[in-house]
């Protein structure tokens, strides 16, 4: 159900989603509580029935944590990449990584790109 109203929606819904989702998490852990959840739903005009809602939320924490991961939220909602994005997400990293540690430090991407 929420999958058919976001693509009804756009991308603006969903990238605003993404946004507020951030606010939202204040302590930065990439995880959102229901009441969050449920809130960042209203505020984006998502209404859900309350016996819908609790079963994608049964579905969205899988680990009964109480929390939902926003990663996984968006990949139950997008779905994996196909293999060209995949592939260029790989490219765009591999420029990323100097060092080739496998990790990307912030001042390095800033040296990269610019988001004018």
């Amino acid at each position: 159900i929420l999958r058919e109203a976001l693509s009804k929606r756009g991308v603006r819904v969903i990238t605003g989603l993404g946004k507020y989702f951030r606010q939202v998490d204040k302590n930065r852990n990439g995880f959102l509580s229901q009441a969050d959840f449920k809130e960042a739903l209203k505020v984006f005009h998502l209404e859900i029935p309350e016996g819908d809602f609790e079963s994608l939320w049964l579905i969205l924490d899988d680990g009964k944590t109480d929390k939902v991961d926003y990663g996984e939220f968006t990949c139950a909602i997008f779905g994996e990449m196909n293999e060209y994005r995949k592939a260029f997400v790989r490219k765009a990293y591999m420029k990323l990584d100097f060092n080739k540690t496998g990790s990307v430090p912030m001042v390095d991407i800033r040296k990269c790109y610019c988001a004018k």
